[in-house]
């Protein structure tokens, strides 16, 4: 599978050039926005730095193969469970901390180029390539 077109990932599906570092400079002001919201909203750092992590719990879903994988992965690190969630605080004020954490998390992760996940493999992003596969197409590109 060719990772990128001739015309730089248009006809691909996957993102790349000038585009990606956009998306990935929007993912660093999206985390910096979102962690000072957490700051001036006075809320308890150990609870950021303990569930921080914890959509990554979704990987277990690659257990049952890259397409269930895909979409558990998917289903934690969109945005909009995160927005559903801040949402739902302007009723419910408790839950605001765990959706700006969740929010700061996949932040995080697309600030790191980590995209959501196509079912073809682990490493195929909407992003480009992650992991191992990224560095066998560089490797390859040599």
């Amino acid at each position: 599978m060719t990772m990128f077109d001739d015309d730089g990932g248009a006809r691909s599906g996957f993102v790349a050039g000038g585009p990606a570092v956009l998306l990935r400079l929007e993912a660093v002001a999206a985390l910096a926005g979102l962690a000072a919201w957490y700051w001036t909203s006075g809320q308890d750092w150990t609870l950021f730095a303990i569930l921080f992590l914890v959509p990554d719990l979704s990987l277990l879903g690659y257990l049952a193969g890259r397409r269930t994988g895909a979409a558990c992965y998917n289903v934690a690190h969109s945005s909009l469970g995160p927005i559903a969630v801040i949402a739902a605080a302007q009723v419910q004020p408790a839950l605001l901390p765990f959706g700006l954490i969740w929010g700061a998390h996949v932040a995080f992760d697309r600030a790191l180029g980590y995209g959501l996940k196509y079912g073809t493999a682990f490493g195929d992003t909407h992003l480009g390539q992650v992991g191992k596969r990224r560095a066998a197409a560089r490797v390859a590109a040599a």
